[in-house]
């Protein structure tokens, strides 16, 4: 049995939290949301976001963020990912070294342009800093669904210790070294798919969805190789497989949002009806910018850019794509 402090009690760090209490570890979860920690003491369950999911009851619903750092074996950051920095700030005093912290969060910091697992390890220095990834809707992992994840890690050691917390009945975990691979497809594929909710709210065909999606991991990986990333972390679970979900689910957020927008909706309209933390929107500014730095070409990214935060009408976005100047489709590949 390990002790494990989450930080953060949204969708996804309670269902997580279920799964850990499942395995038979000893689970702590703390809000910086007073109502959210009052929800979870007294009801037992994420009313809003997992309705239906009871926490067991040896699950401890914690206010003092002290206490649930304090002693753990591991903590999880399951803040969204535009709260990563102020959270790891908050928990800074409590980190001893060696300290195993699990980033689930997935986006870029528009500001600094790092991932989670970057600012974590900027603000964290003494800890070691990991990532888990993959196609994992929380609506589906609190109902232990059958679900295949990645644990990313600086050393064999602490990725195969994780993998042995997290595996479960229904909970599969694979694990790797390439930590910037999966941070890349797990922030980028939320662009992508705020891209594939626009055709569907557009009326767009099953061609058109899988034209993106194929050219979108195309893009995620130009650009996450640059970055150090490895190739293979761009067709495994972080990268393809985190991007199949999030594109053609009504759990993701991202892919909603984009619905929303593809019906006309403006983005302030789609956020106000979502009510929760759409990341890709976070993100799309942020990708834009390390294409523009490690010079990559994203035209996919740079049209929902417009979309976004310049007026752009889904139209005119997908017409420019489709009639953009003609390419092979890998410039590895050649004619003898």
């Amino acid at each position: 049995m390990k002790k494990i402090g989450f930080l953060g009690a949204g969708s996804w760090g309670t269902a997580l939290a279920v799964l850990c209490a499942g395995n038979g570890h000893k689970v702590t979860i703390w809000s910086a949301v007073k109502e959210e920690t009052n929800m979870l003491r007294e009801k037992r369950e994420h009313v809003d976001r997992l309705p239906g999911v009871k926490l067991p009851d040896s699950i401890v619903i914690e206010d003092d963020l002290g206490k649930t750092c304090e002693d753990k074996d591991i903590l999880v950051f399951s803040v969204a990912s535009p709260y990563i920095r102020s959270a790891a700030q908050l928990a800074k005093p409590f980190i001893n070294k060696g300290q195993i912290v699990v980033n689930v969060a997935k986006g870029i910091e528009e500001k600094s342009l790092m991932t989670m697992c970057e600012i974590l390890e900027d603000e964290l220095p003494l800890a070691d800093v990991t990532v888990l990834s993959g196609p994992s809707h929380a609506e589906e992992v609190s109902k232990a669904v059958p679900t295949t994840v990645v644990v990313g890690a600086r050393t064999e050691k602490t990725a195969v210790f994780l993998q042995d917390v997290f595996m479960g009945d229904n909970f599969r975990v694979y694990v790797s070294p390439d930590i910037i691979g999966i941070e890349i497809g797990g922030a980028l594929k939320n662009v992508i798919a705020l891209a594939a909710g626009i055709l569907e709210g557009m009326g767009m065909g099953d061609n058109t969805k899988a034209a993106l999606m194929t050219r979108g991991i195309a893009e995620i990986s130009r650009l996450g190789v640059e970055m150090g990333g490895k190739q293979e972390s761009f067709f495994g679970l972080s990268g393809i497989g985190d991007l199949i979900v999030t594109c053609t689910s009504t759990h993701s957020r991202n892919h909603n949002c984009g619905y929303l927008l593809g019906k006309g909706k403006t983005l302030k309209e789609a956020k106000q009806e979502i009510r929760q933390e759409i990341e890709g929107v976070n993100c799309a500014r942020a990708a834009m910018a390390l294409a523009n730095k490690h010079h990559v070409n994203m035209p996919i990214v740079e049209q929902i850019n417009a979309v976004l935060f310049e007026g752009k009408s889904t139209e005119q976005a997908l017409s420019d794509l489709i009639l953009r100047e003609r390419v092979v489709e890998y410039q590895s590949l050649s004619w003898k």
